[in-house]
């Protein structure tokens, strides 16, 4: 892999089909359609006839991705144009008819519009011809990324010179020559990143930075630079990612430039150069390895990168430089292995053994040597293996290994991003997902694609782990004395070096360990193991920001533990777990203080395949099954329930906290597993009360999940909503117990004994708290309704508001016929016929109300906050009420709803802004929720922790992931408002369309 591959010169002259369909099924649909684009152009008719290999390869593609046969169908011409490409120019020749689409037609100037119907379609061209290209065998990644990159530059090129031919007829610039505008304009487009390296994916955005030279000439105004290129840029976006009837070209990122959170987006050279040589970061280092001129004046463009040439490849190598090094790896958050690699959800590029790792690992020797050796200043990933080899920084085999991985696994991504043209990078969690991939990269089934994926990843993981084990050996730490009562100068001064700011306290904790003042220190051969470890335990947690606190957190964790030996042995040959340790302590309060009070969550950590396994439903009903096999009494039952439960969402909290899995995956498995605690609590009180009191003739009892429980987004710190629903034989007087009671009162004394399940204090704690103020007339109401006056008040009494809430309702646990029943009201209830203005106005009410009465207490509560979740979930619920069908199978998540029902009322961008607003602040919220108990202060937060929203929001720091969240919370806000004052006819439009 890797190789550009030109085993034909045509698709249409292909012998040999490489691919196999994924289902009869499929096959069948992916026949049908390729039938009917034929019919729509005879020029395919006669290619598919003409070689009946040709048209089973396409049946097989076009099964495989979903996105490629949508894309075919859309326009057959292009398709047998496509068949017909040379593929060695072909591409080439598709990036040059881009690069041309502004020019005027008879000396018309093309119009915006037309412009970007011109390049989406070009773009739509170019990525079906790669992908059938790549998936026949024809063309590799190399060839595939390189194209796709010319194609993307060549676009952007062409968007240029339309926006400054148009700047021109405005009056605001001059331009030299305006059949050729962006030469000599100063105007400098960067592609950074993939772009930059030529190496972009299917779906990828692309990353690049403004600069302009005021003294190019050719403003009329040198001080509305900025202004005029500012606004300039923003056309540029609408451009080149604006959701047409024809696509979009390429999503469009300009967060790469110097400050962004305090910066216009297009910014004077000298301001660029000036910010790089005194406030540059290293990620901004990294970054611009990669950089390369892609649009506007090529010749500026390709000054100003030999510029910084001495920002990024630094003259001398020292520890300075190495400490640099080391700080881009905490930044980039690229996670060493631990345990097995898991390959069902596992992200291709940032998860363990992926292409980040392979791609530091060549930045970071980069970045050591290239201010010395200009031949590894290059941008593409491979050729500089090739180059690291060559100046044996490397050895030619660790080069070769590491090349043949990094395609594969490129191809892998490709394949990804090919099935819906999502911009991702994660594999399937289903067996059925997971097979279409394999047989997209050419494997027989999942089996045998895993052990060769497994295997890339294990190889990259060894040499990236090998690279930092090398470096962490260029310094010595230095004295480490902890004998004594006195401190020795020396040892405080190797702490110091480490990173502690009180080496003094430091080194009496350690004394503390050394002396045997904890029970888990107390015996010799624990002091033994432990003084053994002391000099890794120091380095390491010297490395986080907040060294001193992170230590104390592990202190206070060695102070509760019963025992240390199996520990200190674990970590002694497991360095792995120690990294994780480290990162709970320097990161997160909450999980370290739930170790230091429950050590026993601490067990599961030891399980070598803890994040290998996703925490599925059925996972977490394995775990949850084997702790309760067999007889126990009732309080046995309620103290093994939170003794589980409290391991089982740290054992959540740990993935997501090593990135493992992502913060809405987190928030599914918490609710999973509340769902489980909620059957078998309801079955265990179930069995108590009918010991004491029997049964109603034909009692029947159903949890309903409310707020975050019913949409599967609890977070670490979620109580239980919920409502308890009943019903009973007509003519039923009273139980049939030994304590007979009448129905009413026999459901309230059942909901009461569940609350006090859930939610009393045993011995080990509380399993959640409980919340019933969604209930029918709320805390005025019984705690237990049945179902006739759960339906009478839903359709006569309810409020919009309650209407709302319903809208995430979902029955959790109880009898199934009732179950059904209460479903089959909501459903009903849900797609009641309703007045779209006066909801749309209820609504905009509710969230002014709260606004008034329940601010936000700053920035950062991120529910309350304008634009945080509660605006989003508003336009969702907005959505559930006036898009909704009496479909059974109705979404409740938040996401699902805006995936769902948003692209049936609202514009396609709005509905990108929201799921990226709602991803990123439920990814920021499960963080923060799962690391601390109290509010977050971004001036008091533990480093980790800072370090880790940035991770889960790919933020390189703190002050742009809060730029960039503000600018999207003000943006939801906007939409919140547009979206339900101004749809109200358009939801009740597209309900009956959806409905009819």
């Amino acid at each position: 892999m890797g190789k550009t591959r030109v085993e034909t010169v045509k698709l249409s002259a292909i012998t040999a089909n490489p691919l196999k369909p994924l289902t009869k099924a499929e096959e069948k649909t992916a026949r049908s359609s390729l039938k009917e684009m034929a019919a729509a152009s005879d020029t395919l008719a006669a290619r598919l006839d003409a070689n009946e290999t040709l048209g089973a390869f396409l049946v097989c593609a076009f099964t495989l991705s979903p996105y490629l046969r949508d894309t075919a169908a859309s326009d057959p011409d292009a398709l047998a144009a496509i068949l017909d490409m040379d593929v060695a120019a072909g591409f080439d020749t598709l990036a040059a008819k881009a690069r041309q689409s502004w020019r005027p037609d008879e000396d018309e100037p093309v119009s915006e519009a037309e412009l970007m119907t011109r390049l989406r379609r070009i773009k739509r061209q170019a990525s079906l011809g790669l992908a059938l290209c790549d998936l026949a065998g024809i063309a590799g990644p190399e060839l595939t990324t390189r194209s796709l990159s010319t194609v993307a530059g060549a676009t952007l090129a062409a968007a240029i010179d339309h926006l400054l031919l148009s700047l021109d007829d405005a009056g605001k610039v001059t331009l030299k020559d305006r059949a050729d505008p962006s030469s000599a304009s100063g105007l400098i487009v960067l592609g950074m990143g993939k772009l930059g390296a030529e190496e972009l994916n299917y779906s990828s955005d692309i990353d690049i930075v403004l600069f302009f030279d005021p003294d190019a000439g050719i403003l009329k105004d040198e001080g509305e630079g900025a202004d005029v290129f500012s606004k300039m840029a923003r056309r540029l976006v609408r451009i080149m990612q604006e959701r047409t009837g024809d696509g979009y070209v390429f999503r469009t990122d300009l967060r790469l430039r110097p400050d962004p959170g305090s910066t216009p987006l297009a910014i004077p050279v000298e301001a660029a150069l000036n910010y790089y040589e005194a406030r540059g970061q290293n990620w901004e280092r990294a970054a611009f390895i990669k950089v390369r001129p892609v649009a506007g004046d090529i010749a500026a463009g390709e000054a100003f990168c030999r510029e910084l040439i001495p920002f990024v490849f630094r003259k001398y190598l020292d520890y300075a430089a190495i400490s640099d090094i080391h700080s881009i790896k905490r930044q980039i958050h690229a996670h060493k292995g631990f345990g097995d690699i898991a390959v069902k959800g596992h992200n291709v590029k940032l998860g363990r053994g992926g292409i980040r790792e392979i791609e530091f690992f060549v930045q970071t020797q980069q970045l050591i040597a290239g201010g010395r050796m200009p031949a590894l200043r290059g941008r593409r990933t491979d050729a500089m293996l090739d180059e690291l080899a060559k100046a044996r920084w490397i050895d030619k085999k660790t080069a070769e290994t590491l090349t043949e991985a990094y395609w594969y696994l490129r191809d892998v991504e490709h394949r990804i991003q090919m099935v819906h043209d999502e911009q991702s990078h994660t594999l399937p969690e289903t067996e059925a997902e997971l097979k279409r991939i394999a047989l997209m990269v050419g494997e027989s089934d999942t089996k045998s694609f895993a052990a060769a994926f497994v295997k890339r990843l294990k190889t990259v993981e060894r040499h990236y782990a090998e690279l930092f084990e090398h470096e962490s050996h260029l310094s010595d730490e230095g004295n480490l004395v902890f004998t004594g009562e006195g401190d020795d100068p020396d040892t405080l001064k190797t702490l110091a070096r480490l990173g502690f700011e009180r080496p003094a306290d430091i080194a009496k904790i350690i004394r503390t360990w050394h002396y045997g003042r904890y029970r888990a220190t107390q015996s010799a051969e624990a002091r033994e193991r432990l003084t053994e470890l002391t000099p890794q335990l120091l380095k390491t947690f010297g490395q986080t920001k907040r060294a001193d606190e992170a230590l104390l957190r592990f202190d206070s964790f060695l102070s509760g533990l019963p025992s240390g030996i199996q520990l200190f042995s674990l970590i002694g040959t497991n360095p792995n777990l120690l990294s994780l340790i480290v990162t709970i302590m320097a990161s997160a309060p909450r999980l370290a203080d739930t170790i230091a009070h429950k050590p026993h969550v601490f067990d599961g950590m030891l399980d070598p395949a803890l994040l290998a396994e996703l925490p599925t439903r059925d996972y977490l009903a394995d775990r949850l099954g084997a702790f309760l096999a067999g007889d126990f009494a009732y309080e046995e039952i309620l103290d093994r329930l939170r003794i589980v439960a409290a391991e089982q969402r740290f054992l959540i909290g740990i993935r997501f906290l090593t990135g493992a899995i992502t913060g809405v995956r987190a928030g599914r498995a918490l609710t999973d597993l509340a769902d489980l605690i909620l059957e078998t609590t309801l079955k265990a009180v179930t069995d108590e009360v009918e010991a004491a009191h029997g049964r109603v003739p034909g009692g029947r009892v159903a949890l309903v999940g409310m707020g975050k429980l019913g949409s599967h987004e609890m977070t670490a710190g979620s109580d239980i909503d919920m409502i308890l629903i009943y019903d009973h034989d007509k003519d039923a007087d009273e139980s049939d117990g030994a304590k007979p009671l009448d129905p009413p009162r026999y459901f309230t004394r059942f909901t009461q004994r569940l609350i006090a399940a859930l939610s009393a204090p045993t011995a080990e704690g509380v399993l959640y708290e409980v919340d019933l103020r969604l209930r029918p007339s709320g805390n005025k109401g019984p705690v237990a309704t049945s179902i006739t006056s759960f339906e009478k008040y839903q359709r006569e009494e309810a409020w919009t508001w309650e209407h709302m809430a319903l809208s995430r309702a979902r029955c959790v646990a109880g009898e199934e016929s009732l179950v059904a029943d209460v479903e089959r009201v909501i459903t009903k209830v849900l797609a009641t016929d309703r007045d779209t203005k006066k909801t749309a106005a209820d609504i905009l009410d509710m969230r002014k109300l709260m606004d008034e009465e329940k601010p936000p207490r700053d920035d950062w509560d991120l529910k309350l906050v304008p634009g945080g979740l509660v605006d989003i979930e508003f336009v969702a619920q907005y959505l559930a009420l006036t898009v909704a069908s009496n479909d059974s199978d109705r979404p409740v998540h938040t996401l699902d709803v805006l995936q769902a029902l948003g692209p049936k009322v609202l514009p396609a961008d709005q509905c990108d802004t929201l799921t990226r607003a709602l991803v990123l602040q439920t990814e920021l919220s499960q963080m923060i929720r799962l690391c601390l108990d109290s509010d977050f202060d971004p001036e008091d937060a533990p480093a980790g922790l800072i370090d880790q929203l940035c991770r889960v929001a790919e933020a390189p720091d703190m002050k742009t992931l809060t730029s960039d969240l503000g600018d999207l919370q003000e943006t939801v806000r906007r939409i919140l408002l547009m979206a339900v004052a101004a749809e109200g006819s358009k939801s009740h439009k597209a309900r009956k369309r959806a409905e009819g």
